[in-house]
């Protein structure tokens, strides 16, 4: 290539995920935190490939309207991948469940079920590139996966685990939204929807919020469903109340249907999970039933889940998932329910980053800086560096020579909240002068007694 020839550096559209230091230390606060709530609630960690087979991922359809990016290698025409000639195609995962299904398959052998896993993995997805909207970005997930059944008390942990990630993290007051398929499938079922109509009668609802009432009723008119039927589905869909008083209209709905199986079925475990979310001391304000929850993916059967920050319910859904009976199966030849949730960090963060809701944290994660005020101190503030980390104390150390206010300029924009000054002066007397960077106040500390004294101003 030319020394003229320019290469173009910038981000490709959709993976511009880049985040500034501040930002960074954000996530991987976020990230701490939800990993020690997972952990809290006994799920352990695992990573799958980023690379699965394309007939994988696209099982039955399972991927949605997601669209999935293969992968190609890029070689010299006169070269060949060993191994590689004829093997299947290959493409990067687009969320963690597909992929999680196909490892519980692959080792269930090894592992103890009830299986509760938690992964923070990066996904991609071939989406038009958008504000807020990324074809890479990370997802934290958990899952738990049984082996011929699971208990529905798993359905009733999840929204326990993301009031208790939400109330952690502090963005502001949130509402976990319930439903279950089986409730929206048995409906369908009792107006005489044809069962080849259903998945895409529940796909439609699921899109009742963003595109509103008349485009769901179009759309059911344009695949086949009657008018009476649309109009039906959306009055039920819109039933509001507290969660007792949902019940007691499903449960009237039932009666007046004659009692149709499926919906019964789906009445009585949304009950159930409801009851259970109670017991496990979730505030009544941060949850309630939303019978047009759906979710879109073809494998949620059963409970479904999608949390909106209140205030800001145009953000969407900041969490969502279900419960599932028959992905893992499919994979391998034997019944193995799961139910699970998942947080798309990238995406919410960055909604949360523009709308102000959120702050990045300081630059740096160093709390005391050591300015270099004579070269041939060097030692002494190696020495006291050194002392104060070993007390747990991070520490940035000043290498370069510069005068002191480009030194507490750069402390300053790093967000680094106090610096120690020592010169020929304040080490002939075996002082430190310390600067709080918020107040501009100075102390002069013994060096004796410099670690206790530290650790108070930070407290303080």
């Amino acid at each position: 290539m030319a020394k003229s020839d320019r290469i173009n550096y910038t981000l490709p559209s959709g993976f511009d995920i880049e985040l500034l230091p501040g930002e960074k230390r954000l996530e991987q606060h976020w990230l701490d935190t939800i990993r020690q709530v997972y952990e809290r609630y006994g799920f352990t960690p695992i990573e799958t490939p980023a690379v699965e087979r394309i007939e994988l991922l696209q099982a039955k359809g399972n991927q949605g309207d997601n669209i999935i990016y293969a992968i190609t290698p890029v070689l010299p025409p006169q070269m060949q991948v060993e191994g590689d000639k004829g093997k299947d195609s290959r493409a990067l995962k687009f969320d963690q469940t597909v992929p999680l299904a196909a490892y519980v398959a692959r080792n269930r052998n090894e592992l103890v079920f009830p299986f509760a896993r938690y992964q923070m993995d990066m996904v991609f997805r071939g989406e038009r590139a958008k504000t807020g909207r990324y074809r890479q970005f990370r997802q934290c997930d958990i899952d738990v996966v049984g082996r011929g059944s699971l208990n529905l008390l798993y359905d009733a942990q999840m929204p326990a685990i993301i009031a208790e990630i939400f109330s952690a993290l502090q963005i502001g007051d949130f509402l976990i939204r319930i439903n279950n398929r089986k409730v929206l499938t048995g409906f369908f079922e009792a107006l005489g929807v044809e069962a080849d109509q259903i998945k895409g009668c529940i796909k439609i609802i699921d899109m009742l919020e963003k595109i509103g009432v008349a485009k769901v009723k179009d759309q059911l008119l344009g695949i086949g469903v009657l008018e009476e039927s649309c109009d039906r589905m959306i009055t039920f869909t819109q039933i509001q109340g507290s969660v007792d008083e949902v019940l007691a209209q499903l449960q009237q709905t039932a009666t007046e249907l004659n009692q149709p199986e499926t919906f019964v079925v789906g009445i009585k475990e949304l009950d159930e999970v409801i009851q259970n979310v109670r017991l496990l001391q979730v505030p009544e304000t941060q949850f309630c039933i939303d019978l047009s929850i759906a979710r879109g993916l073809d494998y949620y059967t059963g409970t479904v889940y999608e949390t909106t920050l209140l205030g800001y319910e145009s953000l969407g859904s900041i969490c969502s998932g279900g419960r599932y009976e028959e992905l893992v199966g499919m994979f391998a030849q034997e019944t193995m329910p799961g139910v699970g949730l998942s947080i798309g960090l990238t995406r919410l963060m960055r909604k949360l980053l523009d709308a102000d809701i959120i702050q990045p944290l300081a630059a740096s994660p160093a709390q005391v800086m050591i300015v270099n005020m004579q070269q041939e101190l060097m030692p002494v503030y190696f020495e006291i560096s050194q002392r104060l980390r070993q007390a747990g104390i991070k520490v940035l150390t000043g290498f370069e020579k510069k005068g002191i206010g480009k030194q507490l300029d750069r402390a300053d924009k790093l967000g680094i909240p106090l610096c120690i000054i020592i010169g020929s002066n304040e080490h002939e007397a075996q002082i430190c002068r310390v600067k709080v960077m918020e107040t501009g106040e100075q102390l002069d500390i013994p060096l004796s007694d410099l670690v206790p004294q530290i650790r108070q101003l930070l407290e303080r």
